[in-house]
């Protein structure tokens, strides 16, 4: 298995426990990878490509006037997204060598009340989710601001729906089961069966109800994963986090898996059926295949993202 992850300052590449890391002191925030292609979102650096599993690395960054990237996604159709601080949405198609400004999404009339606790002056693109099967289909979540979608390749935008998490840390679409959305974040838990036409909540069996990690089993869209705390300040404190993962399967609530824990699942990922990766906080990594877990004998500066090649 191959992993790649945003440290906060560096990239680093996780092969069976082997660690390269690249990109010292770039702030590097998101990541998304499609084998040895990656593409990394940094803290005011900008946005990076490599072409060679994390050996060299271009600044692709050229188009996007802002460079603060805090999300990126490669879609399932071959375009490269990139949200930025403040919140804008861009789009290439050649690879990162030009971008297109999705201006619309700026154009909602909830745009005005966006913000982002710290610091209120701004807000900015927290997730982007290609549809699989529609090119022309994105949801993309705004921390704060909400969950918003286009289907129209991003010409026109509708306004956050006011039954999705108003403040979104993860959004998903599935890849085989394309009407299921999901959406986590600092007010639970959210998920669509129509594509995002509906939403609906749901965090029963919950003890904790801010949320920051989300995967969601390829296999099955009834088996999903969620990590949790009490509130901010413990997910992402230098104290006791108080953090838990969670799993919800068809038909039950959700349970949780192991007792909270000090250092908090930050970044989850679920690259095949019945396997689940966690990226704690510290840096450390777990493996969870079926009901037995093991912890890779890799240990990171810290996690902020997974991406699987």
């Amino acid at each position: 298995m191959r992993l790649y992850a945003a440290t906060g300052d560096a990239v680093a590449r996780v092969d069976d426990g082997d660690v390269t890391l690249s990109l010292q002191g770039s702030g590097a925030q998101c990541i998304a990878a499609d084998g040895d292609r990656a593409f990394v979102g940094t803290f005011d650096n900008g946005i990076l490509r490599t072409l060679d599993g994390g050996a060299t690395w271009r600044d692709v960054t050229d188009g996007i006037p802002h460079k603060r990237v805090l999300s990126v996604s490669i879609s399932p159709h071959g375009a490269v997204y990139a949200g930025t601080e403040p919140s804008s949405l861009f789009r290439s198609t050649d690879g990162g060598a030009t971008w297109e400004d999705l201006a619309a999404l700026r154009d909602v009339p909830s745009y005005d009340t966006w913000f982002f606790p710290p610091r209120p002056e701004t807000h900015h693109v927290r997730w982007i989710a290609p549809h699989a099967d529609d090119a022309d289909a994105i949801h993309v979540g705004i921390e704060l601001g909400g969950v918003l979608r286009t289907r129209d390749g991003g010409t026109t935008f509708e306004d956050r729906h006011p039954d999705a998490v108003i403040d979104p840390h993860v959004v998903h679409a599935h890849p085989r089961a394309t009407d299921r959305i999901y959406a986590i974040g600092g007010d639970g838990v959210s998920f669509s069966l129509d594509s995002g036409d509906s939403w609906s909540r749901d965090t029963d069996g919950m003890d904790r109800f801010y949320t920051w990690g989300l995967a969601v089993d390829p296999g099955d869209p009834d088996t999903w994963y969620v990590s949790a705390a009490p509130d901010p300040f413990h997910a992402h404190g230098e104290g006791d986090a108080e953090g838990r993962l969670f799993r919800r399967r068809r038909a039950t609530s959700w349970e949780p898996l192991g007792p909270a824990q000090a250092d908090m699942p930050y970044a989850l990922a679920s690259p095949e059926p019945d396997t689940l990766v966690v990226g704690m906080r510290s840096g450390e990594i777990r493996v969870c295949t079926g009901e037995d877990w093991r912890t890779l004998d890799a240990k990171l500066p810290g996690i902020l993202q997974l991406a699987v090649a």
